[in-house]
């Protein structure tokens, strides 16, 4: 197994003043070409922590990816530290030099002594062409590691990555295939699912390994094989995952990059079925997830945010009685706002939720987090009660969830 360490550079990751976005990428990219990344790190700005940095990852891996700290002006040392580190000096590259002249003139600018310094690399390196910048990327080869560095700015880094790095690599080292397959759940926690899942985890050979991923009410679960025949590994994680798929069976909503709403979509499609929202404690979240899926205009047809007792009596002809017997977070309440907005609209689903968000507005009956939820069929309406112990944002999130998941167990039936 070819194991690797990225290394970003720049006190500006280390503040919280940007994301670092680059490592995430880089590692998608390795993963897909069989390199396993190790270990990520950001470090300062600063000779002793570059030079640190390479000394514990040509002892420990096989790859090392820095980015950052290859810019003209003089906080960006990274080729000046790579000097010290190997004992080279900067030398000028006619080829980089060249490009430089052609990318600034191209620009109707002119170089000045800082834009030149751009074509000074290490003698002991390799040139990686950057046709998008002016600093190039370099390739080193020290021991047994080979050492690439390459600019911090993305489309830069992906550029060099793509078109020269990732080719090279892919030729130049052995690696073994690498196969993921992610099965998405939804109405289950991680600790219940692994507790079915036990004896089959067990059961796993040596080269495949599960990983449970946890999200608001959802959880995925990704199936990785590493082998160095593809079609082998490919046919053993096939029959795990139709294991696992009878195992957790009424959990599961997809796989891969399925969403609960996109699933949603083709189940309602699949039941030239059509479903509105009336959303009280969501303020119009609910359907903002629905229809985030292109071509959801087929299925849904509207929704009433009905976020005062004003407007669940006036446009959904909730009555004012039932409101000041129960409360408008009860049962009662979000029963007739599904049955209205169904009818209303004219679907074949209604749905509606009601309850305290939070921070504030929760008693001692009904605490911060307490939330109710209708699904209206023409045959019957069906309702739950959450108390959810998160904040605002959150509690709003997870309405939604169960509010798409009981959708989903519902056309599930009738599919």
């Amino acid at each position: 197994m070819i194991e690797a360490e990225i290394i970003t550079i720049g006190d500006e990751i280390l503040i919280g003043q940007i994301l670092d976005t680059n490592s995430q990428w880089i590692a998608q990219q390795l993963d897909q070409i069989g390199i396993k990344v190790k270990r990520a790190t950001s470090i300062t700005d600063h000779k002793t922590a570059i030079i640190e940095a390479l000394d514990y990852g040509v002892s420990n891996f096989d790859l090392l990816i820095f980015t950052g700290g290859l810019g003209p002006t003089k906080d960006d040392i990274t080729k000046h530290t790579f000097c010290e580190y190997f004992g080279t000096e900067l030398v000028k590259n006619n080829q980089h030099y060249a490009q430089l002249k052609k990318f600034f003139e191209s620009r109707g600018r002119k170089m000045n002594a800082l834009n030149e310094s751009q074509a000074l690399i290490p003698s002991n390196c390799e040139l990686i062409p950057n046709p998008v910048g002016t600093a190039p990327g370099m390739w080193f080869k020290h021991k047994e590691t080979i050492i690439i560095s390459m600019p911090g700015v993305p489309h830069e880094m992906k550029n060099i990555m793509t078109e020269s790095a990732l080719p090279r690599l892919s030729a130049e080292l052995k690696t073994e295939a690498v196969i993921h397959r992610t099965v998405q759940t939804i109405g289950i926690g991680e600790s219940d699912m692994a507790l079915i899942l036990e004896d089959w985890e067990n059961e796993l050979p040596e080269f495949l390994k599960l990983a449970y991923l946890p999200n608001l009410g959802r959880v995925r679960l990704r199936l990785t094989g590493r082998h160095p025949n593809e079609s082998f590994i490919k046919k053993e994680i096939d029959s795990r995952i139709n294991t696992l798929k009878h195992l957790l069976e009424p959990y599961i909503f997809g796989e891969n990059e399925d969403t609960i709403e996109s699933t949603i979509g083709k189940l309602l499609l699949k039941n030239q079925a059509t479903v509105s929202t009336a959303e009280s404690c969501t303020g119009g979240y609910l359907a903002h997830q629905i229809t985030k899926t292109p071509g959801s205009s087929k299925y849904f047809k509207g929704s009433i945010i009905a976020y005062s007792n004003e407007i669940k009596i006036n446009e959904l002809g909730v009555p004012k009685e039932i409101i000041d017997q129960n409360g408008a977070v009860s049962e009662e309440v979000v029963r007739k706002m599904a049955e209205s907005i169904r009818k209303k609209y004219n679907t074949t689903y209604g749905l509606s939720c009601s309850g305290i968000a939070g921070p504030d507005g929760g008693t001692e009956e009904k605490p911060v987090g307490t939330v109710w939820m209708a699904l209206a069929s023409k045959s019957e309406t069906i309702t739950l009660c959450k108390k959810f112990p998160k904040g605002r944002l959150e509690n709003i999130h997870l309405t939604a969830i169960y509010l798409l998941d009981m959708l989903r167990q519902r056309l599930s039936l009738e599919s």
